[in-house]
């Protein structure tokens, strides 16, 4: 039997002790932006709150990056989409420089709701026991490539030889890569990166000063990355978005806390609300939504994009709630067949909420969303 008042308040107890927990944990990790400009890491931003009154949370944390594929949440807050919605919601921000310090965070309970990549969010689940995370809507495909040294002779796609970086093992771009080998005929260690192609594993933000230095010949990168390779001397050598069925696969998705979700699924819904009409926002009003998402890269990092990188990546980068879970599903039998998974994928099942999303959807009077089998409410894990 559910006892929901007494669940919130057993959860209002353990926040004091979470929050002590949560800041020191920031601390530790680094929290800051992704390194594209030169500020140190710092501490949250200051708490925004729009009008009216509270929904069922007096305050909500929201974490995520400073880059392109987290458009939506930079610009949201940026825009005031997100206060418009929380009405006397407290609406807290952290900005992560990736996945696991994001997961970190979530676990921690410094963050309710955050922005992160496939799989961060497979792995928080599955090494959890399905109790870490739920995800409850898409928040970018494509903007990933293969970026090579112009200067490098390369015959076709044929890399052997060369060092090529990713963003960390076993990250998104990490699995890419490797099962892209595999399909070539190509041996290398997933562990230890070593064989006919050299995989090294570096952060996004140590990336392109390796690729100027010529310590790397080139790296399979999200975007904003694969831009920066590119105004550096670099060239496209694969874009990821031509590997997969109509050019479309998950690179980010929005996941929460699910005792948040199951207690405060208004504020969930009113988060998801301010994202999906920001991407409206966006895609009709695309010069002002990349002016104030580089805005916001500033106030976040130091230093704007220069215009040439924002405008090749926000090319490559589409915006979409659907969290294209066939291609989640797919993402995570690569990981399990390299080895890189952190759990059975069969153990994948509830990791989706879409219904809090699908209800947003309708209200618009847009189709809802598939969750490709993986949804909570299917697998009797919903709360």
């Amino acid at each position: 039997m559910r006892l929901p008042e007494r669940r919130r308040t057993s959860r209002r107890s353990r926040r004091p002790l979470r929050a002590a927990l949560a800041l020191l944990l920031l601390l530790l990790l680094g929290v800051a932006g992704c390194g594209y400009g030169s500020r140190a890491p710092g501490a949250a931003a200051a708490p925004a709150v729009g009008t009216g009154p509270p929904l069922s949370a007096e305050s909500v944390s929201v974490g995520y990056f400073a880059n392109v594929a987290h458009a939506t949440p930079l610009a949201a807050v940026q825009e005031g989409y997100l206060t418009r919605e929380l009405g006397g919601t407290r609406l807290r921000t952290q900005v992560f420089n990736g996945g696991p310090s994001a997961l970190e965070a979530l676990n921690a309970g410094a963050v309710d709701i955050a922005w992160m990549g496939p799989s961060p969010a497979i792995n928080g689940f599955l090494r959890s026991g399905g109790r870490g995370l739920r995800i409850v809507s898409g928040a970018a495909s494509g903007g990933v490539a293969l970026v090579v040294d112009a200067d490098t002779k390369v015959r076709g796609t044929d890399i052997r030889g060369l060092r090529i970086a990713t963003p960390e093992a076993g990250s998104t771009q990490d699995v890419a890569l490797l099962h892209w080998i595999r399909q070539q005929g190509w041996k290398v260690d997933p562990r230890t990166g070593r064989g006919d192609v050299t995989v090294v594993r570096q952060s996004v933000k140590e990336i392109p000063t390796s690729f100027r230095r010529g310590a790397i010949d080139g790296a399979w990168v999200p975007e904003p990355v694969a831009a920066q390779l590119v105004a550096s001397g670099g060239r496209v050598l694969v874009d990821e978005a031509d590997l997969w069925d109509g050019g479309a696969f998950v690179t980010a998705l929005v996941v929460v806390d699910p005792s948040f979700l199951e207690d405060h699924p208004d504020v969930v819904e009113a988060v998801l609300r301010g994202a999906v009409r920001t991407n409206a926002w966006l895609r009709t009003r695309p010069a002002e939504g990349r002016a104030a998402v580089n805005r916001a890269i500033e106030t976040l990092t130091g230093r704007p994009l220069p215009d040439r990188v924002l405008d090749a990546a926000w090319r490559h980068v589409r915006l979409t709630a659907d969290p294209l879970a066939a291609t989640l599903a797919e993402e995570a039998d690569r990981a399990e067949r390299l080895g890189l998974l952190g759990g059975s994928r069969d153990a994948l099942d509830g990791i989706l909420d879409l219904r809090p999303l699908n209800r947003v959807l309708a209200q618009r009077g847009e189709a809802a969303v598939d969750d490709a089998g993986l949804g909570a409410a299917a697998s009797g894990t919903a709360p």
